[in-house]
């Protein structure tokens, strides 16, 4: 078949003025041309426009395509291998220049001004940006979360160190008392819920009691709060759940 140039332009997203260039340096001339000298493409100079596109895209200049195009010892399977093998590179430089993009937007948004070696000290494998989309959407508009926001946005390697730490000693003291078969309403554990509460006002926001009970639920209602905490103990959730309740209303 053949092609006017208008036709070539509109299937190839080329510009008819584009296609005219080509021609005149020598890189796609058309194979034929009416009797009134309007050029006629056919399904070979496609196949030549393509790989020029191809070469394009991948930033070739175009004196470079027309010498990788027209070199006798390369055959179309060549071409295809050649592009694959370039496509794939850029892929993978595109795809962690994506992932360093997307780091550098998430911990701006969440104001942790860490390298990467240190928020893996600190969070290991937990990933606080997975969970601040639904965060913000559940929270956004509430005070407590932007003043978590606030204050996160100060702190430094040294502090969510000692946060870490904090929560760990008392991880491991609620998991010593609730394994020691003391009730989740002993004078104890409420005293442990209260610790919760208070470590969460030090250092994040002003935890009211009406919030912690609130976050109680969530620890049960929410399958994903429910893996972390019975990832540190079997039955931890709900024994913390029933601590802070049993907390909250024995302050009221």
């Amino acid at each position: 078949m053949a092609y006017t140039v208008g036709q070539v332009a509109r299937v190839a997203g080329v510009t008819v003025r584009t296609l005219h260039h080509y021609d005149e340096i020598g890189l796609l001339s058309p194979s034929g041309r009416t009797s009134a000298g309007y050029r006629r493409y056919d399904d070979a100079d496609l196949q030549r426009l393509q790989l020029v596109l191809y070469y394009r895209e991948l930033g070739f200049p175009l004196e470079e395509i027309t010498a990788i195009i027209d070199d006798p010892a390369a055959d179309p399977a060549a071409h295809l291998r050649r592009q694959h093998e370039l496509l794939t590179v850029r892929l993978k430089r595109l795809q962690e220049m994506v992932a360093a993009i997307e780091f550098a937007m998430e911990a701006s948004k969440m104001n942790i001004q860490l390298t990467p070696e240190e928020r893996f000290e600190v969070f290991g494998d937990f990933s606080p940006e997975e969970h601040e989309a639904e965060a913000e959407r559940r929270w956004g508009d509430t005070d407590a979360y932007r003043e978590s926001n606030r204050r996160a946005s100060r702190y430094g390697k040294e502090d969510w160190l000692r946060i870490k730490a904090e929560n760990e000693d008392w991880g491991r003291r609620i998991v010593a008392l609730m394994t020691s078969g003391a009730p989740a309403d002993s004078p104890e554990a409420m005293e442990l819920a209260e610790e919760h509460r208070q470590l969460i006002s030090r250092w994040f926001y002003e935890c009211s009691y009406e919030v912690q009970t609130g976050l109680a639920d969530m620890y049960l209602a929410d399958e994903r709060f429910t893996a972390y905490y019975e990832n540190i103990a079997a039955g931890l959730a709900g024994y913390l759940h029933e601590a802070i309740h049993a907390n909250a209303i024995s302050r009221a």
